[in-house]
């Protein structure tokens, strides 16, 4: 538990810092340590929710979030969400799920990190259903494995030329907390055991500690495409190290 507690805290700490939650990578060392399956959602999004709401308080207060970017994807995925994590899968399945989850996010990630190099943006006008779509299809698949889906949204957005990369971030911090929370309602629909919740609560303080601090060295001391570097590096490192535990 010692050792789970400190990588969740990194993780924490590195997600925090770029805006974002960090579930994907709860999964995978919930999965890696062994925790039992039926559990790892919960503590994952409890954990995502704990990290992103210092963020989202701090974006509401600077009134640094521009709501007609992120109302379209939230019309998607709200009931997507709920739907996704309403549904039980195999953990096999799941595990194959996570895995290319993390590719595809350390992917996401690096192409991020590129993207803070452009101080001259082109805001461009996405059509309201096409964002509807990119919303339902990221609520699903972030309800069914138990992740906020900031980590998607994010890059997306950054592709699409959306918005400003302020806007960009609490957008996904907001998106990810939304959808942490219905994901949770999802997953109170199933059958589970939540006595086992008190053996894991030094993770939520590891997170609480490493979300506020990881909020501090976005602020004051680390550039946003160092750090989307770093969480990048991080989660394509779990990512295989959990492929290694499924191919053994």
């Amino acid at each position: 538990m010692i050792i789970l507690t400190i990588f969740f805290f990194i993780t924490a700490v590195l997600y925090s810092s770029i805006g974002f939650g960090g579930g994907s990578t709860y999964l995978a060392l919930l999965l890696i340590w062994d925790v039992p399956y039926y559990i790892f959602p919960i503590l994952a999004l409890i954990c995502n929710i704990i990290v992103v709401s210092g963020n989202s308080i701090n974006f509401l207060k600077s009134k640094n979030i521009n709501f007609n970017l992120l109302y379209p994807y939230l019309i998607g995925s709200i009931p997507l969400a709920f739907i996704g994590a309403s549904i039980s899968i195999d953990k096999n399945l799941f595990e194959i799920l996570l895995f290319f989850i993390l590719i595809l996010a350390g992917v996401f990630l690096l192409i991020e990190s590129k993207s803070f190099n452009k101080h001259e943006i082109v805001i461009k006008k996405i059509p309201l259903v096409f964002s509807i779509l990119i919303g339902s299809i990221i609520g699903f698949i972030s309800g069914l494995v138990g992740i906020g889906g900031g980590i998607f949204l994010s890059p997306i957005l950054f592709l699409m030329k959306a918005g400003l990369p302020r806007h960009i971030t609490s957008t996904a911090s907001l998106f990810i907390l939304v959808n942490s929370i219905f994901g949770i309602g999802g997953q109170l629909t199933k059958d589970m055991v939540f006595n086992e919740f008190l053996n894991y609560w030094p993770l939520f303080i590891a997170v609480l500690i490493g979300g506020q601090i990881g909020s501090f060295l976005n602020i004051k001391f680390l550039s946003n495409k160092i750090l989307a570097l770093m969480t990048a590096c991080l989660v394509i490192f779990v990512a295989i190290r959990m492929g290694i535990t499924l191919i053994a």
